[in-house]
């Protein structure tokens, strides 16, 4: 069932709560809906509470101002998503803008989070690799057929359309899908690295084209006492890479505790 949180401005932002047990809160990458996680918020919720939620200006949540999206603004609503679900600390996974988001949340708000997991995302620092101009080109065109090869491997997008599709799917204007990609882009989290307390898994692909691995390795390395998991996989690989959900969910379980299947 859809609820709703009330953010700072009076925005309404769309959540849906499943499981029982700690919390986690899934933060969803750029003009991403909630829906968008599939099978790894199914999978999670399984030994997990899961918090799953719309960004402003996406889906069931309220547009706000696009103009004044940003990705530390979008973390303000993580919070109001918390709140309104009575949660004091959660898990905190963030995927992509997700995981800027999350930065954001764990440096100002370090009380709220538990563990910090971080996929697929960067620092904004501009002195790592730069993403190739025509894996831009290919995210901005709305095609699916372009974008696909950035996110999933195509054996496992032919065998899974029914989530290929979730994850593509969105409901936003153009001026929410601007601010979306304005925020993303303009994020640097970089001086407040090593704010963050909470334990901290770094998880990303080898073949990410849209983030280079090297923006992993600068958030391993500046997030005090961070680890890092690389995997032979693309942007999307938190769907399509089950060693992915595996390190995720026995970093965030306590220790000896094993996973429901």
């Amino acid at each position: 069932m859809t609820e709703f949180a009330t953010a700072d401005d009076g925005t309404l932002i769309a959540f849906e709560d499943r499981g029982v047990g700690v919390p986690v809160l899934l933060i969803a990458g750029q003009a991403t809906g909630m829906r968008g996680w599939g099978a790894f918020a199914e999978a999670l919720a399984r030994d997990f509470r899961v918090i799953v939620y719309d960004h402003r200006g996406i889906g069931e949540s309220g547009p706000g101002d696009p103009a004044r999206y940003s990705t530390r603004g979008f973390a303000e609503d993580a919070v109001a998503v918390l709140d309104a679900a009575g949660i004091a600390a959660a898990h905190v996974v963030g995927h992509s803008m997700g995981g800027r988001v999350a930065q954001w949340l764990a440096a100002d708000h370090p009380e709220r989070v538990r563990r910090l997991v971080l996929i697929a995302t960067t620092s904004g620092d501009r002195s790592a690799a730069r993403r190739h101009p025509t894996a831009v080109a290919d995210l901005l065109s709305g095609d699916r057929a372009r974008m696909l090869p950035l996110f999933f491997d195509a054996d496992w997008a032919a065998a899974h359309p029914d989530d290929v599709d979730r994850f593509f799917t969105r409901v936003a204007s153009r001026p929410a899908l601007r601010g979306h990609f304005a925020a993303s882009r303009d994020h640097d989290g970089s001086a407040v690295l090593d704010r963050i307390r909470a334990s901290t898994l770094v998880v990303h692909g080898e073949h990410d084209a849209l983030t280079p691995v090297a923006h992993a390795r600068v958030l391993a390395d500046r997030i005090p006492g961070a680890s890092l998991a690389e995997f032979d996989a693309r942007h999307g690989l938190h769907l399509d890479t089950p060693a992915v959900e595996d390190a995720v969910r026995a970093f965030l379980l306590p220790e000896g505790q094993r996973p429901r299947r």
